[in-house]
């Protein structure tokens, strides 16, 4: 990533402002605008988050805004309300008030003295989500918007539900914002006000957990912020992106199939990160080419940006299975339609020997699997980027009934949502199934191409799930996620299927035997057509404003370790994240985060299942120094989910509050 110290126009920054709500409340925002920007007003980029300006989201802000200023635009990063230098409380993610709040800071932007009156919203993750949702209410002033890594449905595509299966991630997102929440204003800022902003936050904070269990179908409360439900709503231009090895990338495909408004759509390699700084490489100019976005639509300027093709997106080389990847050959692509312009669906059916073309003699084959399938499954959505990614699937394989094809006569390019048509019988009212598409090396290695997980109560939807009969056969369509990879020749394809899939999903309430109809089921896979003179779409090298001096105290480092018991066979996986300590040369705020993970199972007892999470938050300048420690834990019964959370928060050595969570929540068919 090149670092750019000059650009056209000379940035000023305003490192705190407060933009006042009609109800009083004010928000603190950062702003980087060209510097004669009062003569020349210029268009304004604005992310909107809950992560803290101040530290939290400072380093990465750092490379984005300050180019985006120097290029002609007012940045503005503002924190939302109950979070970082902002007053109030914040109850949930993407709630009503959230989503208003924006609509009145858009207002707000619009009538500044430095602005034109055209505002763009960007952002990444809960930004990426919040734009949308935005965009979907169509303030004035808002026509053009790029989000990243985020969603057109907060259920089907988010870190709480996958299939109608409960993410562990459910419980691991609720530790992180029960953590990140529980951090104090910056009393540079906010005065001596600080600690009673603080202390009303840590008393009004909720263990978000405990209401998103509560919601375990496609509800009203999912529908909200979901702009699927209505996307004709978004008249702003939106640009989408995506990376193969995050969580979110589904959406490009729907967005950029169903926003009426001018859209286009990137997808390369990246986990859940901007890809100007993102692993695995290779990285791209997404400045630059947010720029052409922005300069388009915010503009009138002849950047070309609608003569761009629909999708942009890298086919990625197959890799050798791992949990850590920082680099992935390939090559870029142009399609106008999804899967692509040119694509066949190559149908394999499940037999009893195997992947083939031809469908076999009908029979059936019954699977029951320990509760430890999926100890290679990697992290739901790759973020802290230690080794999070999935590893050798032959473990989980071998645990799994596996269907392999003939090796292959030819390399193969696999782009789009493979599909599985599966036609089964279960032995109890909910079951569920995890299906992975993995290609297989000469050597046996196997690396995970694709996957889903559906709960099969789910099988005609999710807003109104119903018990399987026991016995009974059903057919149903599972569609995985959506991949762009190259196999080569010589390897094999495999479908792989299981009961379990711990620890990404938990586990259904009792040991499931499902029976799985060979020769009637079968999937079907989108083959990109190789094309003579194939043009690649080109990007121009990562380009980033200037870091932040950091002075570092203590390294990061991460661990993701599994051991197991060889007297019960109790998995057992602990994983640390610990982000170091650090001090922000600009205004000397130090920080250290830490959070840990355990997820505990014994092979034959779904009911032994238990998550358990812990974070640690430290500020401090001079003698102002404060720490929350976050406790989250849950379990359950066949009935029930139990959740246990403690929030401790300390000035100094002296804590200072005690807080504690103790939930039953009814299980309903999950």
């Amino acid at each position: 990533m090149k670092t750019i110290k000059s650009f056209p126009r000379k940035v000023r920054e305003i490192a705190n402002t407060f933009i006042a709500l009609a109800d009083g409340t004010r928000l603190a925002a950062r702003i980087w605008m060209p510097a004669d920007a009062a003569k020349n007003p210029v268009p304004v980029i604005l992310e909107y988050l809950p992560y803290r300006k101040r530290d939290g989201t400072h380093v990465r802000d750092a490379l984005t805004h300050p180019y985006f200023a120097g290029h002609g635009y007012a940045c503005v990063r503002v924190d939302m309300r109950g979070s970082g230098d902002s007053d109030g409380l914040m109850h949930d993610e993407y709630t009503q008030q959230e989503l208003d709040d924006a609509v009145e800071v858009i207002a707000w932007l619009v009538c500044q003295p430095w602005s034109t009156g055209r505002v763009g919203m960007m952002g990444i993750s809960w930004g990426g989500f919040n734009a949308l949702q935005v965009a979907a209410l169509r303030p004035a002033g808002l026509q053009a918007i790029v989000t990243l890594c985020s969603t057109d449905d907060r259920y089907t595509d988010d870190i709480h539900y996958k299939g109608g299966c409960l993410l562990n991630e459910n419980l691991g997102w609720s530790a992180t914002m029960f953590a990140y929440s529980s951090r104090p204003p910056d009393p540079a800022l906010v005065g001596e006000r600080w600690r009673a902003m603080w202390l009303e936050r840590l008393q009004a904070e909720p263990l978000l957990a405990i209401a998103w269990l509560e919601h375990p179908h496609r509800d009203a409360y999912w529908k909200h912020g979901s702009v699927c439900e209505d996307i004709g709503a978004i008249d702003a231009a939106v640009l989408a992106v995506g990376g193969w090895n995050d969580a979110y990338t589904n959406a490009v495909p729907r967005l950029v199939g169903t926003v009426q408004a001018p859209v286009k759509g990137i997808i390369g390699p990246w986990a859940h990160k901007y890809p100007h700084f993102a692993v695995p490489e290779p990285r791209i100019g997404f400045l630059q080419e947010a720029l052409r976005w922005w300069d388009r639509w915010l503009k009138d300027a002849a950047t070309g940006v609608e003569k761009d093709p629909a999708f942009r997106t890298y086919i990625m080389d197959l890799g050798r299975p791992g949990a850590w990847v920082s680099h992935i050959p390939g090559r870029w692509v142009s399609d106008q339609t999804w899967p692509a312009d040119q694509h066949d669906w190559q149908r394999l059916y499940l037999n009893r020997d195997g992947l083939d073309k031809t469908r076999g003699v009908l029979a059936r084959r019954a699977i029951s699997s320990a509760q430890t399938v999926g100890a290679d499954s990697g992290e739901y959505c790759i973020i802290w980027m230690g080794a999070e990614f999935p590893g050798d699937q032959r473990r989980d394989d071998a645990l799994s009934l596996s269907f392999d094809s003939a090796a292959l006569t030819k390399d193969t390019d696999l782009v789009g949502a493979a599909v599985v048509q599966l036609t089964f019988s279960a032995d109890r009212p909910v079951a569920h199934v995890a299906v992975r598409l993995n290609a297989v090396w000469p050597d046996g290695a196997a690396s995970r191409l694709s996957y889903a997980v559906l709960n099969l109560c789910h099988r005609d939807g999710h807003e109104h799930p119903q018990p399987l009969e026991p016995g009974r056969v059903y057919t149903v369509r599972i569609q995985l996620d959506d991949v762009a990879v190259r196999i080569p020749k010589g390897h094999q394809l495999r479908v792989s299927l299981s009961t379990s899939y711990w620890p990404l999903i938990w586990p259904a309430p009792e040991p499931v035997t499902l029976t799985v109809h060979q020769g009637a089921s079968f999937v079907e896979l989108p083959v990109r057509r190789s094309r003579r003179s194939e043009v690649a779409p080109a990007f121009a090298p990562a380009e980033a404003a200037a870091p932040v001096k950091l002075i570092e105290v203590d390294k990061a480092f991460n661990l993701r370790e599994l051991t197991i018991d060889q007297r019960t066979g109790e998995h057992r996986l602990r994983i640390v994240d610990d982000f170091g300590r650090s001090t922000i040369a600009e205004h000397g705020m130090s920080t250290w985060s830490c959070g840990r993970e355990s997820y505990s199972i014994l092979p034959g007892d779904p009911l032994s299942a238990r998550q358990e999470c812990h974070w640690s938050e430290e500020r401090s300048r001079g003698d102002w120094k404060l720490r929350t420690e976050t406790y989250s834990a849950m379990t359950a019964t066949k009935t029930h989910w139990h959740v246990t959370g403690r929030l401790e928060a300390y000035e100094g050595e002296r804590k200072i509050l005690t807080r504690e969570w103790d939930q039953r929540i009814k299980r309903r068919l999950v």
